[in-house]
């Protein structure tokens, strides 16, 4: 069964172009992971770009086999890495996983 992983993250920089440079930087880093993991079937990542008061700041959706797949995903020495970077620039994250 394919599981849908979608994050939502709030970015913690008050000023537009800070949190626009973080927005680009996280999409950049996440970008790099399919080539690095196997087990990342799809993976889409983008910045919000309507109601900004009210939305999320950016969003990522991937597609991995079954949970397995995933898990290898999120211990994943590369997944680690640009986890750390994004935490150090986020105020909030959401997530959810669903059968695709």
């Amino acid at each position: 069964m394919t599981i849908r992983h979608i994050v939502l993250w709030k970015l913690a920089a008050e000023d537009a172009d800070t949190r626009a440079l973080h927005a680009e930087q996280i999409a950049e880093r996440l970008l790099t992971l399919p080539a690095q993991i196997a087990e990342v079937r799809r993976m889409e990542v983008g910045p919000n770009v309507a109601y900004p008061q009210k939305n999320w700041d950016v969003a990522l959706v991937a597609d991995f086999d079954d949970v397995e797949g995933l898990d290898a995903y999120q211990v994943h020495p590369a997944h680690q890495e640009v986890g750390e970077f994004i935490r150090s620039v986020v105020s909030e994250r959401a997530a959810v996983d669903f059968p695709a």
